[in-house]
């Protein structure tokens, strides 16, 4: 099971545009949609593997560069979607799961769903217009010590 430890909103670390970005036609058809990617680290002998922290500092300046990302999309006067930078910022989610890499079955799944897609319903009333949604667990089992991947999960409208 799939405990959260943190969950917030990341935001730009400096000042960012504001302003409303028109999509294109193609930007239209593809409402409410999201595409995933998912990437692995394994622990290394490194004593301080992975930071939260360092990775969310990292997000807000990024975010900064990559304003959009930060908004929400929205729909103008014409019926257009539209996104609007408004330096919100993007849903993240820190947990933890009581299982190894290798213990994992990565084919297409419900189960697999549920243990790293990030829930759109922990966002409150934002996340039908969210653009960036990021979750990062960490698989551990304890054995003769206690091993560590990170799992870092994110998700962008498209």
């Amino acid at each position: 099971m799939v405990e959260v430890l943190e969950s917030c909103f990341v935001v730009p670390s400096d000042e960012t545009p504001k302003g409303r970005l028109w999509l294109s036609n193609l930007g239209q058809f593809a409402r409410g949609l999201f595409s995933g990617t998912v990437n692995f680290y394994k622990k290394t002998e490194a004593t301080s593997f992975f930071s939260v922290e360092v990775l969310k500092a990292s997000l807000a300046k990024a975010l900064v560069l990559f304003y959009p990302l930060a908004g929400r999309c929205t729909v103008g006067s014409d019926g257009r979607v539209e996104l609007d930078c408004n330096a919100k910022g993007c849903f993240f989610v820190r947990a933890q799961l009581e299982r190894t890499f290798d213990s994992i079955n990565f084919q297409p799944s419900q189960e697999l769903e549920q243990l790293f897609i990030p829930s759109t319903q922990m966002a409150g009333s934002e996340s039908p217009f969210l653009l960036l949604m990021i979750q990062v667990d960490i698989l551990s089992l304890i054995s003769d010590c206690w091993t560590n991947s990170l799992l870092f999960v994110s998700f962008f409208r498209t």
